[in-house]
């Protein structure tokens, strides 16, 4: 009798016979804790409640939570402990939500809509610079013009089987082609009071008929079909069609940073999610793949801008929908983002082991990024302290694969680790340098790829901020600060809160030299 092939489950362990999941037991239970972890589904007549239209009215979210809390609906009031977990925060940052001063951070206000599936029809947000008055529940103009947005406008996003509006700023209509939605006829003859869009043409369009441009009118029409009834017309262009918008997020991401990207890319994920229920097992597998590799990046997205706890349930959905859609590279994958994100907390202990569970050679993860799963064993073996000869081996197999990588003739999974390269392989080796103890001889690594104009702008701004942080722990303090100041402007132009981390951690390191001209500027820059 042969036996059976061996299983494994999504974190290496090799699975039982006798458990026919797809899952361990640990991460069943893990699963079964994250969905008690998430806010409960609730009635439409949830959000009619006159404390909760009172608190929405006053277009402060901290009260906004607090009526959630105490809603009759949950027969208890819920405590500031679950909530805060809902929402990626800490008890005593909620509380402080509550009762301080209501919250201006669009991207914040964003993602705790997003949780906790607020009707779009309810929400407020306006952009910072515009006048806070009490919303008016009567329709809006019917002829508005592009002079009427406020800076920006809020577009709609389908998350769980709800709309949530979600604030997007002038400067990314611009850039995304979204401001020329205006200019559509209003057939529908009502405007959303918040913004001039006509917003049943916006949802009926879909996000992805308003997420960017490039599309023709047939194109277009196609999509709004298909996300309007997705059984009948959500086919093989629909789906070619998503997969490319999510690619043209990754490829403006470089550019426009995270907050600038991360609407568009929820926009997205939320219309795979609402659809791929309402199609054939097929076509599901098929959006499931697509929006595991959109959900990994929406992962990328929140470390980007220091929320790891979203980042992290971001990951999660990623490797469940992997699993789902059979996807075994992808689900290799997530675990070396993992590993990546663990760095990010400095838990050394996590960067080895998830690095090499990614290892693993189940998943069957392409020559590129099993050379980055090499690279990142070596981070591993370094921040632990072990032998430098074990940090060397593992880089020398990282070039080795990269190397049979850039000698085949296809790249069977493009779409994972698409930037990384030699140039990569570089900066990470010098990542390593560090870890180990030899700053000087990664600041000459970092220099020889910032010469050249191989990197975006956001990871050229990260990437000046490391090569600062290893001259100053290298004992040069002028040269550090130079390079600190050019990553500031980077920082700020591209939003980036990893490379603002950075800066502060060099900003620190400069601390024996804070008399000095240059690391006072920085100082100063950053306060800035």
């Amino acid at each position: 009798m042969a036996t059976p092939p061996a299983r494994y489950c999504a974190c290496g362990t090799r699975l039982a016979r006798d458990n026919a999941a797809a899952q361990c037991h640990a991460c069943q239970r893990k699963h079964q804790a994250a969905a008690a972890a998430r806010p409960p589904d609730v009635p439409a007549v949830f959000w009619d409640d006159d404390r909760m239209r009172e608190a929405l009215d006053t277009w402060h979210f901290g009260k906004v939570l607090y009526a959630y809390r105490t809603h009759p609906h949950h027969e208890r009031v819920l405590s500031q402990e679950v909530v805060a977990d809902w929402l990626g925060l800490t008890q005593a940052q909620l509380s402080r939500i509550e009762n301080g001063p209501a919250p201006q951070d669009l991207g914040k206000l964003m993602s705790w809509a997003h949780s906790l599936r607020i009707p779009a029809d309810l929400l407020w947000f306006k952009l910072p610079r515009a006048e806070h008055q009490a919303p008016k529940r009567a329709v809006a103009k019917s002829e508005p013009t592009q002079s009427d947005v406020q800076g920006g406008l809020l577009l709609p996003v389908v998350v769980g089987g709800h709309s949530v509006m979600v604030p997007v700023d002038a400067r990314t209509l611009a850039e995304s082609g979204l401001g020329s939605l205006l200019d559509q006829p209003d057939s529908a003859k009502e405007h959303e009071s918040m913004s001039p869009l006509n917003r049943r043409a916006v949802l009926k369009g879909g996000i992805a008929a308003a997420a960017l441009p490039g599309l023709g009118l047939e194109e277009v029409q196609h999509v709004a079909a298909a996300l309007d009834d997705a059984r009948r017309y959500m086919d093989g262009p629909v789906v070619e069609y998503l997969r490319r918008q999510i690619a043209a997020c990754k490829q403006d991401d470089g550019n426009l940073g995270p907050k600038k990207t991360l609407p568009v890319m929820l926009g997205l994920l939320g219309a795979i999610e609402e659809h791929a229920r309402d199609v054939r097992p097929a076509v599901r597998r098929e959006l499931l793949a697509i929006g595991a590799d959109g959900a990994e990046f929406a992962g990328w997205l929140y470390r980007d801008t220091s929320q790891p706890l979203q980042a992290g349930r971001w990951y999660d959905r990623a490797m469940e929908w992997a699993q789902e859609a059979n996807d075994q590279a992808m689900q290799g994958y997530v675990l070396l983002k993992k590993s990546q994100m663990a760095y990010d907390e400095r838990d050394a202990v996590r960067v080895l082991t998830l690095a090499e569970a990614a290892g693993q050679p189940h998943w069957q993860l392409p020559l590129k990024v099993r050379a980055e799963v090499a690279q990142q064993q070596a981070r591993g073996f370094a921040m632990l302290g072990d032998p430098m000869d074990d940090v060397e081996r593992a880089l020398g197999q990282a070039h080795q694969l990269l190397t049979q990588h850039e000698g085949a003739s296809d790249d069977p999974a493009p779409h994972l680790s698409p930037h990384y390269n030699r140039a990569n392989l570089t900066l990470q080796t010098a990542s390593c340098y560090i870890e180990a103890g030899q700053p000087a001889r990664a600041a000459d690594l970092y220099g020889t790829v910032l010469e050249g104009d191989a990197l975006s702008r956001r990871d050229q701004g990260y990437f000046l901020a490391r090569r600062a942080c290893s001259l100053a722990l290298a004992g040069q303090p002028d040269d550090a600060a130079s390079v600190g100041l050019a990553a500031v402007e980077l920082s700020d132009a591209t939003n980036s809160l990893r490379t603002k981390r950075e800066l502060t951690r060099c900003a620190a390191t400069l601390q024996p030299w804070a008399t000095r001209p240059g690391p006072r500027e920085l100082r100063e820059a950053l306060r800035a």
